[in-house]
């Protein structure tokens, strides 16, 4: 991976994820919703199983995920964490405009 689109994915996973939680917070009045449903997404970034897999075939399933996690490159987990850092932002931002009497948020 060349090190700008390392940087570019790094700013576009951070942007992508805090625009997203930022709209589910705005929607369902739940401040850290993107936060908790990021691990589910990710998931769904690096596996290739199908989600009805995970409960028809659940041993392959999660023998599959492990050894997706396994194989992830440190560039791979970056920009990952970097979506992470996003979706944590999102309910820092909207907890801060709350607080500062914003009701639409």
């Amino acid at each position: 991976m060349d090190i700008a689109q390392f940087v570019l994915s790094i700013l576009i996973f951070i942007v992508l994820f805090f625009s997203i939680g930022f709209l589910l917070n705005m929607l369902l009045r739940m401040t850290w919703v993107m936060a908790v449903i990021y691990p589910i997404v990710v998931i769904f970034i690096i596996d290739g199983v199908k989600f009805i897999d995970y409960f028809r075939n659940t041993s392959v399933a999660f023998s599959s995920l492990q050894d997706a996690f396994f194989h992830l490159k440190w560039v791979d987990i970056t920009v990952l964490t970097s979506g992470l850092v996003g979706a944590i932002l999102s309910g820092i931002v909207i907890k801060l405009l709350r607080k500062q009497g914003y009701q639409m948020f």
